[in-house]
């Protein structure tokens, strides 16, 4: 099983695990967030997520969401980086991490496709009389 890493700003990842929780209606297994206050040393930050990267990794590898690319929280996520072992995304939403959770038992770079097209798949313009 994939370990699922999210890190942002302040509390949007548990923000968003706990959103996950309710629509899936029980808390996921080895997904845990990791939030970035505004005055964090960013090698602390680092630290932390490395210890979480130990305790996420079943054997299958991590997959690190984080919600805005070039921010503190990517900068530490591309850090992270062992391709193969630990991918990471930019632009987390819930449906990018429902979809993660959903397909965490493939490999860790479908779960990573599976996570993206998830993300794009519920970004899109509502229609009043389109469903």
């Amino acid at each position: 099983m994939v370990g699922i890493l999210v890190i942002t700003h302040i509390g949007l990842g548990n923000c968003l695990i706990e959103c996950a929780t309710h629509v899936l209606g029980s808390r996921p297994q080895f997904t845990t967030s990791l939030a970035v206050k505004p005055n964090d040393n960013p090698d602390q930050v680092l630290a932390q997520a490395r210890e979480l990267i130990k305790l996420l990794d079943q054997g299958d590898g991590v997959l690190v969401l984080t919600d805005m690319f070039g921010a503190t929280p990517a900068n530490v996520a591309r850090q992270l980086l062992e391709p193969g072992r630990v991918e990471a995304l930019a632009g987390a939403n819930l449906p990018m991490i429902v979809r993660a959770l959903n397909y965490r038992n493939e490999a860790l770079a479908t779960v990573a496709q599976k996570a993206v097209s998830g993300c794009l798949a519920g970004a899109l313009i509502m229609e009043k009389d389109r469903c």
